[in-house]
């Protein structure tokens, strides 16, 4: 295949066999895909198509012939032989033990899925459950209408056995019923009958629900904030095709190679108990870059662009997750020595060592300074070595001769920003000989956003896989915005209108920094704050009861943060306390690097001391303040700013903080699912606006339906080239939710032309 041009197309990867996610998939025409199909019908329907994929039917309806089943497929997997006593002691020691919910069963497929048992004549043998090195080793079955419960009054439809184990279930919804029902009813299974003692349906891992028409699967999991309907997923192809119709899923998910491989590699059972499962998009980057490497190690290309290439995921959509599992399967590869996940941020370090720390305790080894990285580069351990670029470019500086050059190296990048153009990769790609190197993004660099030639794909090659913001957002991944444009801009006289553009510019920065307006802006934003944020809703988050969201305001420079604080300060003096907004702010010296991208947000460092003094003792008063209102002692001094940082950042996420006011810090990186409104006074444009956006669209509850951005400067026009640059070619009607007087008016669709009439 030749390598397409469009931004959007995945270059060269028909050469990639073996994935589970399609290349593409044409979906069946059936004439009567939409006509109504009984409950029952639907059943044998996906029963027969599994029976021709290969699993075998069978007609257990009880709990005891699951047990009974369960034995003959354990034996045959361990080719052994249990007495009646030995199988009894087997399931109260280890795989039945009482007491023992969901989560332990999972943590048994998950991580312990091989037992030392002893038998009764005193030899000891590794029992497995699942087999995960030789997965066809593995035998399916498919069971309908179990029957459990008190006096067997539930009554399930289709159950997948693996090695006799209840590991998925599909609950099936006439065509034309709502596919929710088929979520609710699972749920009222798992109160009534699933965690019953002698149940095996405790290891279900996997759920599936369909109407035949709409098909979606979930992990089973405890975790509240992943336990409603908007985390159920939809299953799709390479290209982000959705693949709805219940005859089309059986033929790609639940084709056995494919169940199999979701269940045994593409699941994450975390440090918290929650079972997550990937997505197909997180798979297809997942595979690819792990065919890139092993086609490369191949075709002997380590240490050249060959050998690598990036993956444009959108903010949101779970990147972490990929790319934690990308390197930790990348980590079992034989001929890999080490694997690095670099970022460009102190900050981002700690966040991500701590998000892949939950994701597995022991996956990860630090780096505080660049003695510690050498320590963990010369630990002979699988554990990814998470670090800063400009740490791993500190330790090739002072070790010119390190063995580590000459071994196989998996290089993972986060957030393609714009050190990655600098010297450190540069130096970083020189040493390194036979590197792997991947970049991940949201907001890749393209030659139209670009401001020295600098692109993504010129520093990592072909782009392997892209999932962009309207992709998320047709599956629920993230929400739209909705943008209100309140232009409070300078008006200038027709004769300053005649001013040189020096001159000009410095009219407008002295007018945008106007006192009135400043104040103008102030008032507006304490007027529509609770609107905004929906201060008047309630909702439950983690054992709190919250009412509404939290807020960021992006200003264009440290003297317009000090100018809103101090407004913000005066606007509220005369409210009692508990009705005046907790506003906090943060900001620092910001790194003279050029920045090599349109729109790149400048990214700050955690150096005060380079500050000048005014903007510095502001900042120790504004901190103060922060000081006195939540008991705390925080300073710009050292190591305290850092913690300041930290502690900010909780309170943000903790929706402790109402109003944070910054320049270049949070805009970037920062995810808090309690925020849900971006003011802005500051330009910004392509992925630095898509980026500060991308703040407030993350999913919570039903609460929070979008995510809103409300502008003070025209940026109208930069919003609609970010989204076309970073969508696709429906992008503004798919990410801009319209405004009330549209709904209410009626508008017309600029792209088809199609006409909507209002309510009125």
């Amino acid at each position: 295949m030749s390598e397409e041009t469009s931004k959007y197309s995945v270059s060269t990867i028909a050469e990639m066999t073996g994935g589970i996610i399609l290349a593409h998939y044409d979906k069946n025409n059936r004439v009567d895909a939409s006509s109504y199909q009984s409950e029952a019908e639907l059943e044998r329907e996906l029963i027969a198509n599994l029976v021709a994929q290969g699993f075998k039917r069978e007609n257990f309806k009880t709990s005891d012939e699951l047990y009974t089943n369960l034995k003959v497929q354990i034996e045959k997997l361990n080719n052994v032989s249990f007495s009646k006593s030995e199988w009894e002691r087997f399931l109260t020691e280890y795989l039945d033990s009482p007491n023992e919910g969901m989560v332990e069963k999972t943590r048994k497929i998950q991580e312990d899925y091989i037992y030392d048992f002893i038998f009764d004549d005193g030899h000891l043998k590794n029992i497995k459950i699942i087999e995960k090195n030789n997965i066809h080793n593995n035998f399916l079955q498919v069971v309908n209408q179990v029957t459990a419960g008190e006096k067997n009054q539930n009554r399930y439809d289709v159950t997948i056995l693996v090695n006799g184990l209840p590991l998925v279930h599909i609950e099936l919804k006439k065509r034309g019923a709502l596919v929710q029902e088929a979520y609710y009813q699972i749920h009222r299974y798992i109160k009534e009958s699933f965690n019953l003692d002698h149940s095996l349906y405790k290891f279900v891992q996997i759920f599936v629900i369909s109407n035949g028409t709409y098909t979606r699967y979930f992990a089973n999991t405890t975790a509240k904030n992943k336990n409603n309907y908007e985390f159920t997923c939809e299953w799709a192809d390479a290209k982000n095709k959705v693949i709805r119709d219940l005859e089309d899923f059986t033929k790609t998910f639940f084709e056995k190679r494919v169940l199999l491989e979701v269940l045994t590699k593409y699941c994450v059972f975390d440090a918290s108990n929650t079972l997550l499962i990937m997505r197909p998009y997180q798979i297809a980057a997942t595979e690819r870059i792990l065919w890139k490497i092993k086609s490369s190690y191949e075709s002997k290309k380590a240490g050249t662009a060959e050998a690598g290439g990036f993956i444009w995921h959108t903010t949101g959509s779970g990147k972490t997750l990929t790319s934690f599992k990308t390197a930790r399967l990348a980590t079992n590869l034989d001929f890999i020595d080490k694997v690095f996940f670099v970022v460009d941020r102190k900050d981002l370090d700690y966040q991500t060592m701590k998000e892949y720390k939950r994701f597995q305790e022991d996956s990860v080894n630090g780096s505080k300074d660049t003695k510690e990285l050498k320590k963990s580069i010369e630990k002979d351990d699988n554990r990814i070595v998470v670090t800063t670029i400009q740490k791993l470019n500190e330790f090739v500086k002072k070790n010119p001769n390190h063995p580590i050059y000459d071994k196989h190296c998996v290089l993972i990048f986060d957030e393609c920003h714009r050190s990655q153009f600098g010297d450190a990769q540069k130096n970083i790609r020189k040493s390194f000989k036979k590197y792997y190197q991947f970049g991940f993004t949201g907001t890749p660099i393209f030659a139209e956003n670009s401001l020295k030639g600098d692109t993504t794909s010129g520093t990592f090659g072909a782009q392997l896989h892209c999932y962009v913001i309207t992709d998320a957002i047709r599956d629920g991944k993230v929400l739209k915005f909705k943008v209100d444009y309140n232009n409070i801009s300078p008006k200038f006289k027709d004769s300053e209108m005649e001013m040189d553009e020096e001159k000009l510019k410095k009219a407008e920065k002295k007018m945008l920094m106007h006192p009135e307006r400043i104040s103008e802006i102030t008032k507006y934003i304490l007027n529509v704050f609770n609107t905004k944020t929906h201060r008047n809703e309630l909702y439950n988050l983690e054992h709190r009861r919250l009412n509404g969201f939290n807020a960021m305001f992006a200003v264009q420079s440290v003297e317009a943060a000090k100018l809103y604080y101090e407004e913000f300060q005066k606007q509220q003096e005369a409210l009692p306390e508990e009705k005046r907004l907790k506003v906090a702010t943060i900001y620092s010296f910001s790194a003279n690097e050029e920045p090599s991208a349109i729109g790149e947000i400048e990214d700050e460092n955690f150096e005060p001391s380079a500050m000048d003094s005014t903007a510095k003792e502001f900042l120790n008063r504004a901190i103060n303040d922060y000081n006195k209102l939540f008991k705390t002692n925080f300073s710009t001094e050292g190591k305290e700013f850092q913690n300041y940082y930290s502690d900010l950042s909780n309170r943000v996420k903790n929706k402790e903080v109402d109003l944070l006011i910054v320049v270049g810090m949070f805009l970037t990186g920062f995810d808090a699912p309690t925020l849900n409104t971006l003011f802005v006074d500051k330009n910004l444009r392509y992925h630095g606006l898509i980026q500060a956006f991308s703040r407030t669209n993350r999913i919570l509850n039903k609460v929070k339906t979008f995510g809103n951005i409300v502008c003070f400067r025209n940026l109208e026009r930069a919003t609609e080239d970010a989204i076309k640059t970073f969508g696709d070619e429906n992008s503004v009607n798919v990410i801009l939710e319209k405004s009330y007087d549209e709904y209410i008016n009626g508008f017309t669709d600029e792209e088809t032309g199609k006409k909507f009439k209002g309510y009125k």
